[in-house]
């Protein structure tokens, strides 16, 4: 047994558990076009037989829009849908002031400046900001355009900048996926969390695991997870034996 299949069969007897997971690159493989991602079969199936059992929660932590995030994965209550780093929690849209509304109006349009004919390179609005995307962009293109966007509207004042693969997520309202799992926990009052991420801005999460917490990197980099696994498919492994485990402690 590995430490992370003793580490699941722990999990599994908490009264009240969390299993909150990042989409593109954890239950869905990276793929070049955003809108194509789509879950692994075999990880959608356990996530609902997951939600389906006593005690146990169910979210989706995505630095997508909650409703982008809705569109790709296909999911819908009881599995909860945290989009924009938690900036869009649940069904309830990000509250921004007047100061911030008119924040968010110049972003747009100084980033729409910013990538104007640049071949490859992305806009993905949000409720409380833009996210610039250059996965598909040439990388001489990618790095000039993310560089523009660095010295540009991501150094203005009331801008948080979060970078992650291919992508910088700028926003107007400060969260990130720690401080939203922190949030999520306490909503669900929740005795430990299982938290799998692959990207740079998962690290914010991981780094609020508590003792008795289960984190889980996807892929290689540095990182805070106590654990690790290679791609996607190693997700609906573990999700299985989660599964497995917690029934066999009902």
């Amino acid at each position: 047994m590995t430490d992370l299949d003793a580490a699941v069969r722990t999990l599994a007897r908490a009264p009240r558990l969390l299993v909150a997971l990042d989409f593109d690159g954890v239950l869905a493989p990276i793929v070049s076009v955003p809108s194509d991602a789509r879950p692994l079969p075999g990880s959608a199936a356990a996530l609902h037989e997951l939600a389906a059992l006593p005690g146990t929660t169910v979210a989706l932590l995505s630095g997508r829009g909650r409703a982008d995030l809705a569109a790709v994965s296909g999911f819908g209550s009881p599995v909860r849908l945290i989009g924009s780093h938690g900036s869009e929690f649940d069904d309830d849209a990000s509250l921004l002031d007047d100061g911030q509304r008119a924040r968010l109006e110049r972003l747009a349009a100084e980033l729409r400046k910013l990538v104007d004919g640049e071949p490859g390179v992305t806009l993905e609005p949000k409720p409380a900001g833009v996210a610039v995307h250059v996965r598909n962009a040439a990388p001489e293109v990618g790095t000039r355009v993310l560089d523009a966007v660095r010295a540009g509207p991501a150094a203005w004042d009331g801008i948080e900048a979060t970078p992650g693969k291919a992508v910088l997520d700028l926003s107007v309202a400060r969260m990130d996926k720690g401080a939203a799992l922190d949030l999520l926990r306490e909503r669900v009052a929740a005795d430990a969390v299982l938290f799998a991420g692959d990207d740079v801005t998962d690290e914010t999460a991981f780094a609020r695991l508590r003792p008795g917490d289960v984190g889980v990197k996807v892929g290689s980099g540095h990182t805070a997870a106590q654990h690790r696994v290679d791609a996607p498919p190693d997700i609906t492994t573990l999700l299985r034996q989660l599964i497995d485990a917690r029934r066999s402690e009902a």
